[in-house]
């Protein structure tokens, strides 16, 4: 195995295995490098502009992680907001994702991915970072992903929301007052209030 490559499989390590072609380039790596690399089968491209160490894919949300990084300003949204979160009995089946309002739509091979446009003011309001194996990952905050589901209510459904509802008050300790906050912010109080004077 050649020094570069070596040096180049060290920093798919600290990179925690998953690494866009874009930042291989700008740590300094020839393209040569990473060919070869392929062609050993020591990484494998998972998706456009995407490849990873075989042997070090993220174990813990994958799929947020590799959606993350094919849509950098992508925020983790609605019901898969609410699954990182352990808030729906829900299986996300696509990861949903945020993006501003005029954003172009980021392609995308895997995993699936649904995109929602949200305003610019409440695509900025209640966004959490967490740190996910090395990545961080943009994800709303439970509080903001319920009034989110309920605004989105037509397309995910509005028993989802109101589960999601139930759980955060309940089981998650969330303040009725933080909740409407974000209700207000994005117009859908009115609808919220009542079910939530039933919950508390």
């Amino acid at each position: 195995m050649s020094d570069k490559i070596k040096i180049l499989e060290s920093f798919f390590k600290k990179e925690g295995g998953i690494i866009r072609f874009s930042d291989i380039l700008n740590a300094g790596f020839h393209p040569d490098t990473l060919i070869a690399m392929e062609k050993s089968s020591k990484i494998k491209k998972l998706a456009y502009g995407l490849y990873y160490l075989v042997g070090y894919m993220p174990q813990e949300h994958p799929d947020l992680i590799v959606a993350s990084l094919q849509a950098p300003r992508g925020i983790i949204c609605l019901i898969s907001a609410l699954s990182f979160h352990n808030a729906t009995t829900e299986i996300p089946m696509k990861v949903d994702m945020a993006i501003e309002r005029g954003t172009r739509i980021y392609r995308t091979e895997y995993p699936p991915i649904k995109f929602y446009r949200f305003s610019e003011k409440t695509w900025n309001a209640g966004v959490e970072k967490h740190n996910i194996e090395g990545k961080i990952i943009k994800i709303y905050c439970l509080p903001k992903t319920i009034a989110d589901c309920f605004k989105f209510r037509n397309k995910i459904g509005i028993d989802v929301a109101r589960e999601a509802l139930k759980i955060a008050v309940r089981e998650k300790g969330e303040k009725p007052t933080e909740i409407i906050k974000y209700a207000k912010l994005c117009r859908v109080a009115s609808i919220m209030k009542p079910i939530l004077e039933t919950i508390i």
